[in-house]
């Protein structure tokens, strides 16, 4: 049997343990690939680097569980920014499943990274139903919509939010989303309140995104995981999204070489067949 014959023939058992190889190594051997930064993700960082000091944002981790591989990245590149800046962070999100406790992981892991304070530096609202009337009630009382904190302490006992009392206090809506709710912080907050809103959209929800950001209603954005590690680049802040690309990166190079070889190895094998 000539050497692509055995190509040809090979167990796909030792296709799959490359591939393994492949995602496990650069775990403990990071593969770094150079990361281009899009327009959109450019305009959302400057529009970030622009606001001044000490002014107040709102994040918000409009995600579920399932989604963080994707949305979990731009939030910590983003909470990097907005610390850095010492820019003032509240937090919530309409997503009952995870969602509060995901903002609370990690707005308080990056916080100490920051050494900020709870309740005057960031603060978490946590998650209350029915979100259209949460984003409409906040532009005209936050504390009618949160009387406390995601952990039940009243907002009037926080130093941030007795200067926030609604969006007009705020400069700028950083939205991480894996869901269609981008539509409504478009529709009803930046269209009826006016307050500029950049967001991290997961790879499948971004093409739909690019007409908001067209249009101006959407100042940014990110898209997917590649998203997230431009912002990564932009904060030169390199972690999981810059990882996760160097992975993904090398997959593709991988099964670019063997479907290469596969090919290869039937021309070959075609080629012996018809000289025989």
């Amino acid at each position: 049997m000539s050497f692509w014959d055995r190509i040809s023939r090979l167990d796909r058992r030792w296709i799959y343990l490359l591939v393994w190889l492949t995602v496990i190594t650069p775990l403990f051997l990071p593969a770094t690939f150079p990361i281009s930064v899009t327009p959109e993700a450019r305009q959302l960082y400057d529009a970030v680097q622009a606001l001044p000091d000490s002014c107040v944002v709102l994040l918000t981790f409009d995600t579920y569980p399932n989604a963080l591989a994707e949305t979990e990245p731009m939030a910590r590149a983003a909470l990097h920014h907005l610390f850095r800046k010492h820019i003032r962070v509240v937090t919530l999100t309409t997503i009952p499943l995870g969602g509060p406790s995901i903002a609370e992981r990690v707005t308080r892991e990056l916080a100490a990274t920051y050494r900020k304070t709870y309740g005057v530096d960031f603060v978490n609202l946590g998650y209350k139903p029915n979100y259209v009337s949460v984003l409409k009630g906040l532009g005209t009382s936050i504390e009618s919509i949160y009387p406390t904190d995601n952990s039940g302490t009243p907002l009037a006992q926080l130093p941030l939010m007795q200067n926030v009392k609604s969006y007009s206090d705020m400069k700028f809506i950083f939205v991480v989303t894996d869901n269609g709710i981008i539509d409504y912080w478009i529709s009803i907050v930046n269209a009826q309140f006016k307050i500029p809103v950049g967001a991290g959209v997961t790879a499948v929800m971004a093409p739909k995104q690019y007409a908001y950001v067209g249009s101006g209603q959407m100042t940014g954005l990110l898209g997917g995981m590649k998203g997230a590690a431009e912002y990564e680049e932009l904060v030169d802040k390199h972690a999981l999204a810059t990882r996760g690309m160097g992975i993904q990166s090398l997959i593709h190079i991988l099964l670019i070489v063997l479907i290469g070889i596969g090919n290869l190895a039937y021309f070959m094998g075609r080629r012996k067949r018809g000289a025989a």
